[in-house]
């Protein structure tokens, strides 16, 4: 087991998030020479237009640079010229990855300064936080590389079906072969957006008041706050209690013990495993990358409730729309201080004041 957890460990640490960099110029010097690319301060990833929406009715883009392979109902990454733009990437894996490739590896735009926020919607788990609460995460750990057996046949005294490819129970931890299972984000980036965030206030509705009181943890009672905890990548949208006991476990396994589950989301770790590729192409700066997601429906149901009734219960509520709205919320000070201060962000994440 100790030879196993050595391997596992020097695979997790070549899969984190490495370092390149190189100058910029200002956007208004570029926008206008079509031959020259466009310089980025900021580039904030939604995966589709509720999250898109509160992003651009804020920033008021006035350029629209259409990028080949980007996907058809939003073809276009949009820009500010104080050098902060916007692009909607598609949802599930798939999309994901296509979309950052066409703009990663485009000619169109310089990114090796860019600080990319990566901002969506997820389901939360009530352990951590509520509807509406804001997560930057340190780890994004993927729940679909694995072997999977029916719950119904699985071994005698097994929690779940789940275990990681080619081990022989769900407490082995896989080699990480993939090299794409678990994304670590800059620390010192993370920091810093949290203490930029940590005060603002989240949107909340009376119909999410209501419904966080059927639950009994005191995370999901109380208002939507700013928080730290991990977000865990599956194409499946999967719901329930059992569930998600086994994305916590999963989350704990491949981290070590030190990554908290508490968002769900389908495309994160396409996302960083695009962004690591570019820098090992020297295209972008990975310790410039930071994820923020924000309960838009619990990851399970609240006692007496059944995994089925709480997915059919929550597509009524008002809370996707205030989730987006608060990805602006506790993202802005973060694009605006790089973008305001870009003497102190330039050569790096400045040390907390």
């Amino acid at each position: 087991m100790a030879v196993r957890r050595g391997r596992a460990a020097a695979a997790l640490r070549h899969a984190l998030l490495g370092l390149a960099s190189c100058a910029l110029v200002p956007l208004g010097a570029m926008a206008a020479d079509a031959g020259t690319p466009i310089p980025v301060k900021v580039m904030i990833v939604n995966m589709f237009s509720l999250e898109a929406a509160p992003w651009l009715a804020q920033l008021h883009a006035e350029t629209s640079v259409p990028v080949p392979g980007l996907p058809g109902g939003d073809p276009a990454v949009r820009c500010t010229p104080a050098g902060v733009c916007q692009m909607t990437i598609g949802m599930g894996h798939a999309n994901a990855a296509a979309s950052m490739t066409a703009v990663l590896f485009s000619p169109l735009f310089d990114l090796r300064k860019t600080y990319f926020l990566i901002a969506g919607i997820a389901g939360i788990d009530p352990q951590r936080g509520t509807l509406g609460s804001a997560a930057w995460a340190r780890y994004a750990v993927d729940l679909g590389l694995a072997h999977e057996i029916d719950a119904r046949e699985m071994p005698r005294g097994w929690q779940d079906g789940y275990f990681g490819v080619g081990t022989d129970s769900p407490e082995d931890m896989p080699k990480f072969e993939y090299r794409t299972e678990v994304f670590q984000l800059d620390e010192r980036l993370l920091q810093r957006a949290l203490a930029l965030s940590q005060a603002v206030t989240l949107a909340d509705t009376e119909d999410m008041r209501a419904y966080r009181r059927h639950y009994r943890d005191p995370a999901a009672r109380r208002p939507p706050s700013v928080i730290q905890c991990d977000t865990l990548t599956g194409d499946t949208w999967w719901a329930g209690r059992l569930l998600g006991e086994h994305a916590r476990r999963w989350t704990r396994l491949l981290t070590h013990g030190a990554g908290n589950y508490c968002t769900s989301q389908e495309e994160d770790n396409a996302t960083l495993a695009v962004l690591a590729r570019a820098a090992g192409a020297a295209l972008v700066d990975p310790k410039r990358v930071a994820v923020l997601r924000t309960g838009s429906d619990f990851d399970r149901p609240y006692p007496h409730q059944t995994a089925f009734e709480s997915l059919r219960a929550q597509r009524k509520l008002g809370a996707f729309h205030a989730a987006a709205d608060n990805l602006v919320r506790a993202g802005m000070p973060l694009v605006e201080d790089i973008s305001l201060h870009w003497d102190r962000w330039e050569s790096g994440v400045p040390a907390l004041r």
